[in-house]
């Protein structure tokens, strides 16, 4: 049998006894039905909380390991990004170093055919001396006209190699100057070289950071696939439990409110048997006992 919630509420008590035993029957079972569905939520709600934990844990691992890879990411194309500027410089310093290097081998070959033409052991100085000293002879002795034309071819003799020697040295400070040039520019190229090879590094590490990394947030995605599904579907079965055991609750408060009227009945009748007795006793001159002293006054309280 099984009454409406309406009837429940509205009947006074007036049952049949096996109106009353069914009742009782589904009382029990509905109560041990909602104890059962409570611990079971209660299992249930547990397992859900830890899943809900775990996939916590690995969300923010996720977010940490996600702003990671976005720093690392940022610091590798900046590395990049320097390691092209560089190499821009490079390719300019190797293009001036080759250009250099021509000038230097030109300077050089200079050097090399004005060391086969004079001696550079030869002091311009004292060649300048001797240009002077025949210079003043020619002004200030007199001399036949054949002597001082044999001076004067003398004198552009000493001129000529004067002005060799002199070359030679114009062409060693340029062979100097451009010898340095080309060494500072080499010396840069090498260095620029160096420095691209030294970014091209960092990048290199932070690129094998970031594959470390990916692999990582791999594994921890594919763990959290499944534990966020096992998630999804404990909240479903503990909402589904839930709404079931409110159901169970309301009816079983509905028959608890019923029995309890019952029993509020069948108590008053029990406290006027007991009553009833106890005077008959006392009419009759018998003698109390401690249970029904103890009795009667716990049914009068």
């Amino acid at each position: 049998m099984f009454l409406s919630n309406e009837q429940v509420i509205t009947m006074e008590g007036n049952f049949s006894e096996e109106e009353q035993s069914e009742l009782r029957k589904e009382f029990q079972q509905k109560k041990q039905e909602f104890f059962n569905l409570r611990s079971q939520l209660n299992s249930l709600n547990a397992e859900k909380e830890t899943a809900y934990k775990s996939l916590r844990i690995l969300r923010e691992k996720v977010r940490v390991s996600s702003q990671k890879m976005t720093s690392l990411k940022q610091e590798r194309d900046q590395y990049i990004k320097q390691v092209k500027e560089h190499k821009q410089t490079r390719d300019q310093l190797n293009t001036a170093v080759k250009s250099k290097s021509l000038e230097k081998k030109e300077v050089d070959e200079k050097k090399k055919a004005l060391l086969e033409k004079v001696d550079h052991q030869e002091n311009p100085f004292y060649l300048k001396k001797q240009i002077e000293a025949l210079e003043r002879k020619i002004e200030t002795e007199p001399m036949a006209f054949s002597k001082e034309k044999e001076i004067t071819k003398q004198i552009k003799q000493l001129q000529a190699r004067y002005k060799e020697i002199a070359k030679l040295g114009e062409v060693w400070k340029e062979v100097n100057t451009v010898s340095m040039n080309f060494a500072q520019t080499r010396r840069q190229a090498e260095e620029s070289h160096q420095e691209v090879q030294k970014l091209a590094q960092l990048s290199q590490e932070k690129h094998e950071e970031m594959s470390k990394l990916f692999d990582e947030l791999k594994k921890i995605r594919s763990e959290e696939q499944p534990l966020a599904e096992k998630y999804l579907q404990l909240k479903m079965q503990f909402e589904e439990q839930k709404k079931k055991m409110q159901e169970l609750q309301t009816r079983v408060t509905e028959l608890g409110k019923l029995f309890n009227e019952e029993e509020e009945k069948s108590f008053k009748v029990k406290v006027k048997e007991k009553t009833a007795e106890v005077k008959e006793k006392m009419r009759s001159g018998k003698k109390l006992s401690t249970a029904d002293i103890l009795a009667f006054q716990a049914l009068k309280d």
